[in-house]
């Protein structure tokens, strides 16, 4: 199996060369601040900057397993474009699974990232909301992947005008102030598998 070549990147140089230094213990990976790469790992703690999805250019890369402090902070980064979060502290072994399932086109979430997102709090579970259409439904699944508006009109063969008007209604009839918000409330009814 070829060698899995992972960019670090961190605001911090200590956080960067102690993930470098953390990969360096499992075999068959190879991690740099610098070069091309199968992979990024992204250490997104509460310092780090946050992404709008409009304009992530962040994300055109490699795909990117962002490292998170909790549940907000990793709906956040998927929702600007992130394959992946974990929560800080992950095991070596753990986050090079992760990074190559990334590498392979998978989006990976720490299980107790999608416990805290997934599990229905009984008032919101209980919230009416109104249906989705089966075209802003398609509309939802692609937002949940972290596309941008203009990404979400090619691939639905729309306008970028008319896939903004499906992510207003989308985040009107979630009640929603933010994109990331409206795939947080739209995993929490079942309507998307992060």
């Amino acid at each position: 199996m070829a060698e899995l070549r992972v960019l670090v990147l961190a605001d911090d140089p200590y956080a960067r060369e102690g993930l470098a230094a953390l990969l360096s213990q499992v075999p068959g990976v190879a991690a740099s601040e610098t070069g091309a790469a199968d992979v990024a790992v992204w250490d997104a703690g509460a310092d780090a900057p946050d992404l709008d999805a409009e304009d992530a250019p962040f994300f055109s890369g490699p795909p990117v397993v962002a490292l998170v402090p909790d549940g907000a902070r990793a709906a956040r980064v998927l929702a600007a474009g992130a394959r992946g979060a974990l929560l800080r502290g992950v095991e070596p072994a753990r986050l090079a699974s992760a990074l190559a399932a990334a590498a392979s086109g998978w989006t990976v979430l720490d299980e107790r990232i999608t416990r805290a997102l997934l599990t229905p709090r009984a008032r919101e579970a209980a919230e009416p909301h109104e249906e989705l259409t089966p075209r802003e439904l398609e509309a939802l699944d692609l937002l949940a992947r972290g596309l941008s508006n203009r990404e979400i009109a090619r691939r639905l063969g729309v306008s970028e005008h008319t896939a903004k008007f499906h992510v207003t209604s989308i985040l009107a009839k979630l009640g929603a102030q933010s994109r990331a918000e409206a795939i947080v409330k739209a995993a929490r009814l079942g309507l998307v598998v992060l």
